[in-house]
């Protein structure tokens, strides 16, 4: 598949920003929050303006509150995902994309939503595999830009018990403690089973209609559709699939979430139709008992 022609990649201008940034004096911010902040922005709600995201509250709010810890496990700062965002908010500000006042209130809303997104990041409930599995590695001192590391990793990760897994999912300081709802049982487990099938399957999603603006575009000029989609689809689902994997890959661990789907499935399982019906029926006895 030819990415030109399907323009499945967010192609953001995070270089041009932080370089005006610098220009200003502004705060550093880490390149990889900027990429990531833009990326996301990109494949959101929002418009597009000369190659930037355009921000408004809703969609600071899908950013930091809804969409971020669904794919992000940071490697420092937290926070630095909102002062990228703040970057973004005083670019448009000197571009006369927004007036004073909406800079001002703009900032307070990061600064809210970046408070929250840092608790987001710490609630088990939360989290997907690749950034559980992102965790232990780092935890476990692995070289992450090491696949054969990370392999060896995981395969001794898969010789533990269910027991010892869970042990281990437990002493993760960056995760919040759980005295409740079962801890790191089969109930949690499912639970992130469905949240990573739902992120994912969300961003592929997101990824196809990028690619569809896209092509929308050389319709309107009258040029040929790709090659790509002229009678392959099953071929553009799959440059979808592995392109997805690879972006959650940049913002855990890279090539770690293609590793969890395809060669170790049994260490990050996705519950498939009947295990999830009979998961929720689970929750709706437990939720009718309590009652």
């Amino acid at each position: 598949m030819n990415d030109d022609d399907l323009r499945l990649s967010p192609r953001t201008r995070a270089d041009d920003l932080l370089a005006w940034a610098a220009d200003q004096g502004l705060e550093p911010v880490p390149v990889e929050a900027v990429r990531t902040v833009l990326a996301l922005l990109e494949l959101g709600d929002g418009r597009m303006h000369d190659g930037y995201p355009e921000l408004s509250s809703p969609v600071v709010e899908q950013l930091l509150y809804e969409r971020i810890y669904l794919y992000v496990q940071p490697a420092a700062d937290p926070g630095a995902y909102g002062r990228a965002v703040g970057l973004l908010i005083d670019r448009q500000r000197a571009a006369r994309r927004l007036n004073a006042k909406r800079q001002e209130r703009l900032h307070a809303e990061v600064d809210w939503q970046g408070e929250l997104l840092c608790g987001l990041l710490r609630q088990p409930h939360l989290v997907t595999w690749p950034r559980l599995y992102t965790l232990l590695l780092r935890a476990a001192g692995v070289d992450t830009t090491d696949e054969a590391a990370v392999r060896a990793w995981l395969d001794g990760f898969r010789d533990l018990t269910p027991e010892q897994r869970a042990e281990a999912y437990g002493a993760l300081t960056e995760l919040d403690e759980i005295d409740a709802d079962g801890g790191w049982g089969r109930t949690r487990l499912i639970s992130i089973g469905m949240a990573t099938d739902g992120a994912r399957l969300l961003l592929e999603n997101r990824l196809m209609q990028r690619s569809y603006r896209n092509l929308a575009g050389l319709n309107a000029l009258g040029l040929p559709m790709p090659d790509e989609l002229s009678g392959d689809f099953d071929g553009f689902e799959a440059a979808v699939a592995e392109e997805a994997l690879r972006l959650i890959g940049e913002w855990t661990v890279p090539g770690l979430p293609a590793l969890l789907v395809h060669e170790y499935p049994d260490l990050a399982p996705e519950p498939g139709t009947e295990e999830i019906e009979a998961y929720l029926a689970e929750q709706a006895e437990r939720t009718a008992a309590e009652e």
